[in-house]
């Protein structure tokens, strides 16, 4: 039997942790590939990229794999593309370091060991491997199709905890970060003088398996004010920690650890290097549901983990929203170059109102979980991603640019109706 009464906790990072960084100049390299290729009328579906990046003290090193529309190839004198001594295109590294500087600009790095304008960037983008290149293009299993970009395990949750049906812990960890990120960037008071590094974590107290009350809140924020020490920084972030909180209860015994090592003036990739990747739990659920361990940014939605994990959490979260079950996990698994999932897997935990065989054979009646049913079932094939390099890539708003699509509830009905069948 699960336990319903237990303490849990989970954390966030700010964008301006050295990580969220890298996340998020990976991300907007994959909006810029999208946005060139539809400015090229280049096919959006042959899109590919796999981004990472590094950085450290005025350091940015970006590398990778990538197939790009012509405008983002160096070429001669004479207007013709460059070839290497391998006979692939050479990437012109321009408009990549252009958008990394705009992102650490709007993240707000501007001190002396991380500086949007003086950060020296390296480009070693090249060409997509022809062997991985031939089993994404021409899925195995089926001719005409695109197979998965690798193998892998991806999975989806969804639980009745909060609003957009993600765990709490996750969830108020995330919502602390953002509304002190957004006064820090509107100037609000000394929240002004915050920095952009920060982390967040929150331990709720469930009672009768449902979220009673915070139990602690920690909280470390750079601030550049050097003269700041942890109770000046409580004074001006635990208003923001509240409001964050909402309606969820701050236990009386309440533990509070607002930069509990004391100054935190040095932050960012000056203080720790970063490196894309390295945030999946903050990215996903807290930990309060399996990871499949691959990232999601820097990386075209023929990689399945991170289309897969988006399809995986929109079937979840409709099962939960169609009243089939107060919390949903779903395993879906994928070999590269193969087209259709290897496995669909379903955990009701105990609160499905239907058998999880049943849901297994709906799911599958009502979306095409190849890597391109999923890509247009969601509409992936745009320049949506530098949003979700932060606060998470679920529990967020559907945009009406098509941004989190994978949120929608739309899929409730179908599911319910199939399930009935």
């Amino acid at each position: 039997m699960a336990r319903t009464n237990y303490l849990f906790t989970s954390e966030s990072v700010s964008e301006g942790h050295p990580d969220k960084v890298c996340d998020r100049i990976s991300d907007e390299i994959v909006d810029l590939v999208y946005r060139e290729a539809k400015k090229a009328k280049v096919d959006p579906w042959g899109v590919r990229i796999a981004c990472e990046t590094l950085t450290t003290t005025n350091r940015v090193i970006i590398a990778g794999e990538v197939r790009v529309p012509e405008t983002l190839l160096k070429k001669d004198k004479k207007g013709q593309v460059v070839i290497n001594g391998r006979g692939e295109p050479v990437i012109n590294p321009s408009k990549f370091k252009s958008v990394a500087r705009r992102a650490i600009r709007e993240i707000g790095y501007e001190q002396d060991g991380f500086h949007w304008k003086t950060a020296k960037i390296d480009v070693l983008l090249h060409s997509q491997s022809a062997d991985i290149a031939q089993g994404v293009d021409n899925a195995a299993d089926e001719q005409g199709s695109e197979g998965a970009g690798d193998q892998g395990i991806m999975f989806g949750y969804a639980c009745r905890e909060t609003p957009d049906l993600m765990p709490a812990p996750i969830y108020y960890s995330h919502k602390i970060l953002e509304l002190l990120a957004a006064a820090r960037k509107k100037g609000e008071g000394e929240a002004g003088k915050l920095g952009p590094d920060a982390k967040s974590q929150v331990t709720v107290r469930y009672a009768d398996g449902k979220p009673s009350e915070v139990a602690s809140v920690v909280l470390s924020t750079q601030h550049l004010d050097a003269n700041w020490d942890s109770r000046k920084v409580r004074s001006v972030v635990e208003p923001y920690i509240r409001e964050a909180l909402g309606d969820l209860a701050i236990a009386a015994d309440c533990k509070w650890y607002i930069n509990p090592t004391g100054a935190f003036v040095i932050g960012g990739p000056d203080g720790d290097a970063g490196l894309t990747g390295r945030k999946i739990i903050v990215d996903t659920y807290g930990g309060a549901a399996p990871h499949g361990g691959g990232a999601f940014s820097g990386k075209d939605t023929t990689k399945v983990d991170r289309s897969a994990a988006y399809a995986a959490r929109y079937l979840a979260k409709n099962v939960v929203a169609a009243g089939l079950a107060d919390r949903c996990t779903i395993q879906l698994s994928y070999a590269i170059g193969v087209a259709q999932p290897l496995s669909i897997y379903v955990d009701l935990h105990g609160t499905g109102k239907v058998g999880e065989e049943q849901v297994e054979a709906a799911l599958r009646k009502v979306m095409d979980l190849t890597p391109r049913g999923i890509r247009k079932h969601l509409d992936l094939n745009k320049p949506i991603y530098a949003r979700t390099s932060a606060y998470g890539h679920f529990g967020r708003k559907p945009g009406r640019d098509g941004s989190f699509s994978w949120e929608k509830t739309d899929l409730a009905k179908a599911i319910k109706a199939a399930v009935a069948a």
